[in-house]
């Protein structure tokens, strides 16, 4: 019998939403159902066996859809295996996949006792709101240096 796993995210311009589509992706198979779905959409954790659950990062704070969802699900994510991960800084840090946890991230996760958590680096397209242009030039998906 497959297991069914729930791949969660809170994105506020859609790049956690392609990491989170990657990842369900990668776990699709044979033996695994994936989900991919919005956190704010997810209602039900029973489901499922496993959860991995992501958020964009923005000043060390993950997305509000997020902490509601972990507020909302805490006791279900307490009983199955979780994995944790961010999408956020702009610059190579994210690159050797060793950042910790950002303290208020930690501050919502910890009592879930998730198994491990994975930065991923942010990037930054023409057209997103608040994003001048000039500072992409005509690199599309370009992080800043």
């Amino acid at each position: 019998m497959p297991i069914r796993v729930l791949v969660a995210y809170a994105t506020k311009h859609g790049s956690t939403g392609e990491i989170a589509e990657a990842i369900g992706h990668v776990l699709r198979g044979p033996d695994t159902i994936v989900d991919v779905v919005p956190t704010r959409e997810v209602t039900d954790l029973g489901p499922y066996q496993a959860v991995i659950l992501g958020s964009a990062l923005y000043a060390a704070h993950w997305q509000r859809d997020a902490n509601r969802f972990v507020t909302r699900h805490l006791a279900a994510l307490q009983e199955r295996p979780v994995w944790l991960f961010s999408s956020g800084p702009l610059d190579r840090s994210a690159d050797a996949g060793t950042l910790p946890v950002a303290r208020s991230v930690a501050q919502t996760t910890d009592p879930i006792g998730a198994r491990a958590h994975r930065t991923f680096g942010g990037r930054l397209v023409p057209g997103t709101p608040g994003v001048d242009d000039q500072i992409l030039g005509d690199a599309p998906g370009r992080r800043l240096p």
